[in-house]
């Protein structure tokens, strides 16, 4: 681990230092679900920033180490989007979570609205930018690396920026939830409702792929058939829970007479 970190340091100290800091960051905001009692939709407010700054924390370091590889990148521009465009992200979720206010979905004013708005964009100019990397991952030749772990990025960000974009489907309606408004459980942190259809399952399954396939294949699969094999597998798995959440079912049903509501 500690040869890791310090190889990532080394590769791109600016995104090491960030996704640190997002790190740090999500350890605070999840004490402050303990010591909080703020809610947003029977929800203790804090674990929405934990989550996207958590999240955040494992974006930038994954895409400090693949950009790495990239000939001829302007890495610092790619930084800089990066750390500007999510630091807003976390930084409203946060302090609209320190007013019990929502961040998300919240039209409620023209300012709110604007906000919310510009976090879209923000969202989506890091998924396009993030895009633009998968393309160079294909039209760029990297002799240096396994074949299978080069298919394993490619794939991983393509599959990340499809359910990146899957985001939309949320934003547009206002709402997570199929079934009910913006419905969260008692499902450890994740909160996924157990009651009704949940668009942030796919999303979550989708973008992480960037991190999953990548090392499943170098550490486990070592092949590219089994790599593109998985992809496609762990694709579909993405796919068919979207298409559950859009038919109002939950991931996984809550059990009659049981709590919805994380305390």
């Amino acid at each position: 681990m500690i040869d890791f970190l310090q190889q990532l340091k080394n590769r791109n100290e600016s995104l090491f230092y960030y996704g640190l800091i997002c790190l740090i960051l999500s350890l605070i905001f999840i004490i402050l679900t303990k010591i909080s009692n703020t809610q947003v939709f029977n929800v203790n407010a804090w674990y929405k920033p934990f989550k996207f700054a958590f999240s955040t924390f494992l974006f930038v370091w994954a895409m400090a180490w693949y950009c790495y590889y990239l000939p001829n990148f302007n890495i610092k521009l790619f930084n800089w989007s990066v750390i500007i465009l999510l630091g807003f992200e976390i930084f409203y979720i946060a302090f609209q979570a320190s007013k019990g206010q929502l961040s998300h979905y919240n039209i409620s004013t023209p300012i709110y609205s604007a906000l919310y708005s510009i976090m879209a964009i923000a969202a989506s100019l890091v998924t396009l930018y993030t895009a633009y990397v998968g393309i160079l991952f294909f039209t760029n030749s990297f002799p240096d690396l396994p074949n299978y772990y080069l298919w394993a990025i490619r794939l991983g960000i393509i599959i990340f920026v499809i359910f990146s974009f899957e985001g939309f489907a949320m934003g547009s309606r206002l709402n997570h939830s199929v079934g009910a408004v913006n419905d969260n459980s008692n499902w450890f942190i994740i909160g996924w409702s157990k009651t009704v259809g949940d668009l942030r399952v796919s999303h979550f399954i989708g973008m992480h792929a960037l991190q999953v396939l990548p090392i499943l294949s170098y550490y486990i699969l070592k092949n590219t058939k089994l790599t593109i094999g998985l992809s496609i597998v762990y694709g579909i798995l993405a796919l068919l829970t979207l298409i559950q959440a859009l038919q109002g079912k939950p991931l996984i049903k809550a059990k009659k007479d049981s709590t919805i509501e994380i305390k």
